[in-house]
């Protein structure tokens, strides 16, 4: 059976996401990149990511973050995750990684040990 191919979730010009990119294809995995702005369906794809990594998926020292209203950054603390990040793709932090079922956010030394071996 053919390993499934990895699906990469991030911005083109994302430095971290041209590097996992480049080392997953190194190690010999099939990688799908997706746009997280222009081409990814986030109302399916955010509930699923939320629940795989709730407390990482926010980009809180992102740029993005540091122009919100009190107000907005509040509703990452309520629940209302899902539609500030549909709203503001950026605050993604990135990459997200869907490998098969299981699903990684971010590049550190946890995510390349699970995926790189």
């Amino acid at each position: 059976m053919p390993e499934p191919a990895v699906v990469l979730y991030g911005l083109k010009n994302c430095d971290t996401c041209r590097k996992a990119k480049r080392e997953l294809e190194s190690a010999g995995s099939k990688v799908k990149f997706v746009d997280i702005r222009d081409e990814a369906d986030l109302p399916a794809k955010l509930p699923a990511w939320l629940k795989a990594a709730p407390d990482k998926l926010v980009n809180k020292s992102s740029a993005t973050w540091r122009k919100l209203t009190n107000a907005e950054k509040a509703k990452a603390g309520t629940h209302g995750e899902k539609a500030l990040l549909a709203e503001h793709p950026t605050l993604i932090k990135r990459p997200v990684i869907e490998a098969g079922s299981d699903v990684h956010v971010g590049w550190g030394k946890d995510v390349q040990s699970a995926l790189l071996g």
